[in-house]
């Protein structure tokens, strides 16, 4: 079920309904419900997604009981191996569903006499299996690793793996933030409930008016490359910049605005990233649950930052290049991570990687030139790797380079009316780049608040381009 559907927007007043009247005297009851509206939710695309979403959870929830009993019986080795095995069991799902057919075909290009098509099937992607998979694997490694005790109540852990605002597309939550909202009974706040209603509101100003309309240009451009100039080509790579960003944190604030409305805190998983003044603190604001995922659970293992600078170095093009396997079976991926890593080197090499922990212009109307400099660089690198991220092919990473530095670079480019929510959406996030979510803008005026609010809405239904589906479903 898509969030901009009119089928949500029945299914979230009726489940908000039942969950504050109906079930919430009885906490266990209420997870239930909550547990069976996710799954109506998510079984929304295909019933079937169901079986694996419940093998994910009952395999991770009955690993961390296993763990903890082993560990508190001094047996360390088996609750490592029960780990092990549910993290493999886990992978080999994921795998199975999102790379068989990419390990084939790689496998054929490299040993071609031995192709056999045979061995190709149709597998239908689960929506957001990477998410609600690493979101359960965190559960029985931190178990595991004695951060968390397990929890014995199953329809809460179930809750937590399945909660529908996050689900298909993040953010990735842990157990230690999470799962306790869940074991305790929760109130409705209506101060709470405030803050998610508006950050709905701008979540679906970002989707709906940002992103789709962006992705009109966007697909057209990429869908005859040859047609257009240097800087045309250009343009539609800013816009795509827009388009996955808005895309991508829209759906965030959707999820957490949502969540808040059902007195459950998320993380926060976007704080405004192309406001970064390198490409270090870029990856601090952007998809912010997943980073942290690697870092806790890949980066840190491998030894992190306390070892010799060239494991350092090591260290961060592991974790970009799985960040860019975790986003598809595509070569391109990889290379995007790749791509990224090399930009973090100076930085590593130089000790600067942690130089930037505040906000830019902190306190402050305007940046001031260098940081407005380094603001406009880090977004055009990023901009670079997001067309890396959006090819097919390396080849059509070639023909879109080629074709946009050459000559017509200079030329005059088609503009697109796309800039003018640009800048809108620039304006908000400069003003609340300081504060908890962006929109986070309260105007004691009432008359002027609700003309704010209802001009969003507004904007949200007529400038509305078509029903697209978000691009992190694919992932």
């Amino acid at each position: 079920m898509l969030f901009n559907s009119i089928e949500f927007l029945v299914f979230l007043p009726i489940v908000f309904c039942l969950y504050w009247f109906i079930f919430k005297k009885n906490n266990q009851v209420q997870n239930a419900f909550v547990v069976l509206a996710s799954y109506f939710f998510y079984g929304w695309w295909d019933w079937r997604f169901l079986i694996l979403i419940a093998i994910t959870s009952f395999c991770s929830w009955y690993s961390g009981i296993l763990i903890d009993k082993n560990i508190c019986d001094g047996n360390k080795k088996i609750a490592k191996a029960i780990n092990i095995t549910n993290i493999i069991l886990n992978l080999i799902i994921l795998g199975f569903f999102k790379y068989y057919n990419f390990f084939i075909e790689s496998f054929f290009d490299i040993f071609p006499s031995l192709r056999n098509d045979q061995l190709l099937v149709t597998v239908i992607l689960p929506v957001g299996i990477s998410f609600y998979t690493f979101q359960a694997l965190s559960y029985s490694i931190d178990v595991y690793r004695e951060k968390i005790k397990p929890t014995k109540n199953v329809i809460a852990f179930f809750a937590f793996v399945s909660f529908f605002p996050q689900l298909v597309a993040g953010p990735i939550e842990r157990a230690t933030n999470l799962l306790p909202q869940f074991l305790q009974k929760r109130k409705f706040d209506y101060a709470t409930a405030t803050d998610g209603c508006r950050q709905m509101l701008w979540g679906f100003f970002k989707k709906m008016v940002v992103a789709d309309n962006c992705a009109l240009f966007v697909d057209q451009v990429w869908n005859d490359i040859y047609s257009y100039n240097g800087s045309t080509l250009f343009i539609a790579a800013v816009l795509f910049s827009f388009q996955i960003y808005c895309d991508f944190s829209g759906y965030s604030d959707i999820a957490i605005g949502t969540a808040k409305l059902f007195g459950i805190q998320l993380k926060r998983n976007f704080n405004v990233p192309y406001f970064s003044r390198d490409i270090a603190e870029f990856w601090r604001r952007w998809h912010i649950s997943l980073t942290t995922w690697f870092r806790d659970y890949i980066y840190i293992p491998l030894g992190g930052s306390r070892v010799g600078k060239w494991k350092v170095v090591r260290n961060t093009f592991v974790i970009f290049l799985v960040s860019g396997f975790w986003h598809g079976a595509n070569w391109t991926f990889i290379l995007w991570g790749a791509f990224h890593a090399l930009l973090f080197l100076p930085l590593i090499l130089m000790g600067k990687n942690r130089r930037y922990n505040n906000t830019v212009a902190s306190g402050k109307l305007l940046p001031s030139a260098k940081e407005f400099f380094q603001i406009a660089l880090t977004f055009i690198l990023a901009t670079i790797g997001w067309i890396i991220f959006r090819a097919d092919s390396f080849e059509q990473i070639c023909l879109y380079f080629k074709t946009m530095l050459n000559g017509s670079f200079f030329t005059v480019p088609q503009i697109s009316i796309n800039f003018v929510y640009i800048i809108i959406l620039l304006i908000v996030e400069w003003i609340t780049r300081e504060r908890k979510f962006e929109f986070d803008i309260h105007i004691k005026n009432k008359a002027i608040r609700y003309i704010i609010y209802y001009a969003i809405g507004i904007a949200c239904v007529l400038l509305s381009t078509q029903q697209e589906n978000f691009i992190y479903f694919q992932f």
